[in-house]
């Protein structure tokens, strides 16, 4: 069960991003049999008890999508959210991240950006030095600590309070 004082908005809902909301960005599961990282990212801020908007690009009930919807969907939440969370777990096979690669491309430069990938995730050397060389910072190899660092910036607007 979920913390009551936490919102979380589900890609087949209209979307109305809230003042401390955070989005989270990555790749995405495309079927039922492979799971999704998302769940244990907002494990962590019910831990933190966090008390905001929590944006996740998935359907809540796995049915059909609308393409256009859901990019249009996504595109509110990533230009209005106070903090945007790129983890990325990338499964060549599973969850390539290429739409992720893409959004992290135009975000990078975006001090409400944050980004992790775990320590054996792939192909990610481009978005580690885009990372350092725009925001001089490093990525997390802990979801746990990359989502502390979410629940700091769209708390209290700085990471690390």
């Amino acid at each position: 069960m979920y913390n009551m004082d936490m919102n979380i908005a589900y890609s087949d809902k209209p979307l109305v991003v809230e003042k401390n909301s955070i989005f989270l960005a990555g790749p995405t599961p495309r079927t039922t049999d492979v799971k999704s990282w998302r769940p244990k990212a907002i494990q962590v801020l019910e831990e933190l008890e966090y008390k905001g908007q929590v944006i996740v690009p998935e359907r809540e009930n796995w049915e059909g999508t609308d393409y256009l919807e859901q990019v249009e969907w996504e595109n509110i939440g990533l230009n209005e959210c106070a903090a945007i969370v790129f983890w990325v777990p990338r499964d060549l096979d599973t969850m390539p991240a290429f739409t992720t690669n893409v959004e992290f491309g135009r975000f990078c430069q975006d001090p409400r950006t944050l980004y992790g990938r775990p320590e054996d995730s792939p192909n990610n050397r481009y978005l580690d030095w885009l990372y350092k060389k725009f925001l001089n910072r490093r990525p997390s190899t802990l979801l746990c600590n990359l989502m502390t660092d979410a629940f700091d910036l769209a708390t209290w607007g700085v990471i690390g309070k």
